[in-house]
């Protein structure tokens, strides 16, 4: 979750405005399709569908959502993530889901007992809007350190999460805490190493409490992406893309070599969602394709 080089609205604003407590083949060259999100000339991409795509709307933020519908759907995707209540009823529209839900902010979360009141509602209220359409996730942070020791955020972030655990089971919908890095985008962030999430899924114990896998994020602060995931299969409920580094394209450009990562994700035997959430450098929907392209093995 980085702050985008080339877009007015960074992800921090998106989940702020949406905020719930408020409310492969491409014909041709896709050079002239632009910001306008025209989906003319887009053809259907995904050919073996082993990895279920979704992409985060934030970061095609000039597109408007009924467009971009028709974008993500003719190109064989079957989600957008991240979007709010507000959002369901065009997702529906175009028979696509909403891979992940937002709930509360990044900054102030489950790691302090006074957030947790306030968390918990918003979380519960995107359960219940999640449930309403079966849709599978909603997305949680633990916040920031500020001075707190790792270990009494995991506590105090088992503590929360026991509370809305049972009723994220009853709705069958998973709440995802996200993996973020505190070395680039979020300084101070608690949850920047996969032990920590993998502490805290342990101590709830249950099925519908798992961790986003973010692997841009994840490349930064510890890297052995593959590794990391076969070993913590059992405790990753979602995946977002990135390239490391600039979180921009998925491409040649950057270190991560995405097709066997996706390779890998499709070995464990994971079945949930795995979005794009970098931020386009080139022509939006082109770079887009590439990276469905791409990670369609």
């Amino acid at each position: 979750m980085s702050t985008p080089h080339n877009d007015k609205v960074s992800r921090r604003d998106f989940i702020r405005n949406s905020s719930l407590i408020a409310a492969g083949t491409v014909s041709g060259s896709l050079a002239t399709v632009g910001h306008a999100g025209s989906s003319a000339n887009i053809e259907r991409i995904i050919k073996n569908g082993r990895i279920n795509q979704s992409v985060s709307k934030w970061c095609y933020g000039k597109i408007p959502l009924d467009e971009f519908c028709v974008i993500v759907k003719k190109m064989g995707m079957k989600a957008i993530d991240l979007l709010g209540p507000n959002d369901f009823m065009t997702l529906k529209k175009h028979g696509l889901e909403c891979s992940m839900v937002n709930t509360h902010g990044l900054t102030k979360g489950l790691n302090r007992k006074e957030n947790h009141e306030e968390c918990l509602e918003k979380i519960r209220t995107a359960i219940d809007a999640a449930a309403d359409y079966n849709y599978p996730n909603v997305i949680s942070f633990p916040g920031n350190r500020e001075g707190m020791p790792d270990d009494v955020g995991v506590e105090n972030s088992v503590i929360a999460l026991k509370k809305i655990a049972g009723y994220a089971e009853k709705k069958n919908v998973t709440i995802c805490l996200e993996y973020l890095n505190s070395k680039v985008n979020h300084k101070d962030y608690m949850f920047d190493n996969m032990a920590w999430g993998v502490a805290v899924c342990k101590g709830v114990g249950s099925e519908r409490v798992k961790i986003l896998y973010d692997i841009y994020h994840a490349q930064i602060m510890e890297g052995d992406i593959i590794r990391t995931l076969r070993d913590n299969k059992d405790y990753i409920g979602h995946y977002h893309t990135g390239g490391n580094p600039g979180r921009n394209e998925i491409d040649e450009t950057q270190e991560l070599y995405y097709p066997a990562i996706m390779r890998a994700i499709v070995e464990t035997g994971y079945k949930g969602y795995v979005a794009h959430e970098f931020v386009p450098k080139r022509d939006p929907i082109t770079s887009l394709a590439d990276a469905v392209r791409i990670c369609d093995v």
